[in-house]
């Protein structure tokens, strides 16, 4: 009879299933050494993550304690869900949770299509040295930050010396609750929508010419071919990236409402990572601001997950 181990596999399947097992391991192993430079730049992306996303993940055991400086994570008292009653509690995290839903879906409607209509007008253009001019300009405000930005903003529609002074105004509209959200949706499309649009014109450049070529044989014009060649092409990767937007729907962007707001828009600007800043760096309520972070990421997980399974269920592509 075999010799067989604890679970009842002969010993030579055992020794089988061994080396096989020795042999997937050293093929994986020549597969890397062979493509290791490709392996060599993943190394800072994998650092990055690891340092600025995972580590600071075991942060999140303060929402759940008394955290005191001197006891550090590991020395402060648990405290249970304390904090997550307080801070539903508090008038100002729901105040803070509106304007970021309201503001979120202002960009969602306003500012997602914008790159995709531009990468579809620019691909228009035939002239490609007209076409890298465009993008060129288009990309730039990206590459500055948004206290340049902020600066540029607050010169232009100053009462006084920008151009807001040809219509008379007394102040300036970014101390005008009435526009403040419209002001933060056009500085995100002037500032973001080139850069965005350089995902949708790499799924552009992936489309067959041949359809182009038999739609103009049919007699299609060029926006008849936008719609029905163009569009659908790239239905998937809009897909994708809307996906991902739905992810960050309760992260509208610190650095652009904190250079931007001011006290006088404070209850049509205040956004939940303004709320944490606040309440965490400014009062030193530690515990109360990683218990506003944790429910703002889990939201957003939540919402990635349905709208991911919501685009599998319909037919596209989701991210996994």
């Amino acid at each position: 009879m075999n010799n067989r181990n604890q679970a009842g596999v002969p010993a030579d399947g055992r020794a089988a299933q061994s080396l096989r097992n020795d042999s997937s391991m050293r093929k994986w192993t020549r597969k890397v050494l062979k493509h290791r430079q490709y392996y060599y730049l993943l190394v800072p992306g994998l650092l990055y993550f690891l340092i600025f996303k995972y580590i600071p993940m075991l942060g999140v055991s303060m929402a759940f304690q008394d955290f005191k400086i001197t006891g550090g994570m590991f020395g402060s008292p648990w405290a249970g869900l304390k904090w997550f009653h307080i801070l539903f509690d508090n008038d100002d995290f729901w105040i803070a949770f509106r304007n970021t839903l309201i503001i979120s879906v202002y960009k969602l409607v306003f500012y997602f299509p914008a790159p995709i209509i531009a990468a579809m007008l620019i691909n228009e253009v035939f002239s490609s040295k007209i076409k890298r001019t465009i993008q060129t300009i288009i990309y730039f405000p990206h590459f500055t930050s948004w206290v340049i930005i902020s600066g540029v903003m607050v010169t232009i529609l100053s009462p006084s010396t920008g151009l807001v002074s040809l219509f008379h105004m007394s102040s300036s509209p970014l101390m005008q609750p009435e526009y403040f959200r419209s002001l933060l949706v056009a500085s995100e499309i002037w500032k973001e929508m080139g850069w965005g649009t350089v995902i949708y014109f790499a799924a552009i450049s992936g489309i067959n010419p041949e359809q182009y070529e038999a739609a103009t044989i049919d007699g299609a014009n060029r926006l008849r071919m936008a719609w029905n060649i163009t569009l659908p092409s790239i239905a998937n990767t809009i897909v994708i990236m809307f996906i991902l937007r739905t992810g960050h729907i309760l992260s509208v962007g610190f650095d652009q409402v904190y250079n931007l707001y001011n006290p006088l828009v404070y209850n049509v600007g205040d956004i939940l990572d303004t709320y944490v800043y606040r309440t965490g760096l400014t009062s030193g309520r530690f515990s109360l601001a990683t218990a506003a972070g944790l429910f703002q990421s889990a939201v957003g997980l939540v919402l990635l997950l349905i709208c991911n399974w919501t685009a599998k269920r319909l037919g596209r592509e989701g991210i996994w």
